[in-house]
């Protein structure tokens, strides 16, 4: 087990990567009650492992379910249950039920303590350990959330086994991305195990979930809100999030398409070697990740203003400036609709 801590302006965390479900109750308060959240797949397979909890409640899956009208239920039990503020709550799960574990608990009686025991890659690397906790609306994704950090996390890797192959891949977007954006050796390290991902090899499942923690947690503990340095974990999202709406792929395969697009307008805009390009769309593709999709120019356009990350009539775009470095600079959604046809 390897355990690294983010201290941030928003709060600390501890995570624990590696460490199992079953022996999260030595990390949780000793006094107090205690809400377990979940869905109902995770509760079928694993419920006997959770740990003794006054209340367990399920989250259907699915983003449709990652809402506002999914709150009503929970928030309801909570109070039926007479929970109150040194009450606890713990998401065991993936990205979604996280997400909303995290913002149930930040809102609830104005900020209860919380923790998560995330189930998948995804989750481990991306949604679990950034402070990020939020709903969808409308169908924009995340629109309405909160910046705050849980008290820990726990990566549970032998559960990554069960996962489906398209959840493999989901979660290999983010930790592409961190290669990409941060860490060339991260990136040449996937490149030469290719293989030992598709066989779902913990040793090396173990390490990608690991270094893209350090990754994230390094940039967190320095920029919590997105304010500046952490603006750069949005490489492949201004397309990726309009391309996850469309053709409703899983959210890690989108954004695998997102950074080819990003990628590919960095090389327009000379930023970029054209062979560091073909790099990033070789790796990918070796991975079996979307590289390419058929999308309608003017409703990707559409989205990608209503992103939740727009300022004025543009947005902050993350540019590769080589395997392992990126840069951020503002373009003007005029700009991006020149490009985006010749991008597709």
């Amino acid at each position: 087990m390897k355990r690294l801590e983010i201290q941030s302006s928003i709060g600390k965390s501890e995570i624990f990567v590696g460490e199992t479900l079953t022996n999260v109750s030595k990390y949780l308060p000793k006094t107090g009650k205690i809400a377990i959240i979940t869905d109902p797949v995770i509760h079928k397979l694993y419920g006997d492992k959770f740990p003794q909890a006054d209340i367990v409640l399920e989250i259907p899956q699915g983003e449709s379910n990652k809402c506002l009208q999914s709150l009503d239920v929970i928030f309801e039990q909570l109070i039926e249950a007479e929970f109150d503020r040194s009450s606890f709550i713990l998401g065991i799960g993936g990205g979604i039920v996280c997400d909303m574990s995290g913002f149930i608990a930040t809102i609830f009686m104005r900020g209860v303590q919380f923790g998560f025991v995330s189930t998948t890659l995804l989750g481990q690397v991306d949604a679990s350990v950034g402070g990020k906790n939020g709903v969808n609306f409308r169908g924009i994704k995340n629109i309405i959330g909160t910046f705050n950090l849980p008290k820990f996390v726990i990566c549970e890797l032998e559960i990554l086994k069960s996962l489906p192959q398209e959840e493999l891949l989901s979660g290999m977007g983010e930790v592409v991305k961190y290669g990409a954006i941060y860490s060339e050796s991260l990136f040449s390290y996937i490149e030469s195990h290719i293989q030992e991902i598709k066989n779902f090899s913990l040793d090396v499942l173990e390490n990608l979930v690991y270094e893209s923690v350090v990754i994230k947690a390094k940039i967190v503990s320095q920029d919590a809100r997105e304010s500046g340095l952490r603006r750069i974990f949005n490489f492949g999202h201004t397309f990726g999030h309009a391309i996850e709406k469309i053709t409703h792929l899983p959210h890690g395969c989108a954004v695998s398409v997102g950074m080819v697009y990003a990628a590919k307008l960095s090389v327009l805009k000379g930023k970029m070697k054209e062979s560091d390009c073909a790099r990033l769309i070789t790796l990918l593709s070796n991975l079996g990740m979307p590289i390419s999709c058929n999308v309608d120019g003017s409703e990707l356009l559409k989205l990608m203003k209503s992103d939740k990350k727009r300022e004025g009539n543009g947005v902050h775009f993350v540019y590769l400036t080589g395997i392992g470095a990126c840069s951020v600079e503002k373009i003007t959604y005029d700009e991006l609709e020149r490009v985006v046809n010749d991008l597709r």
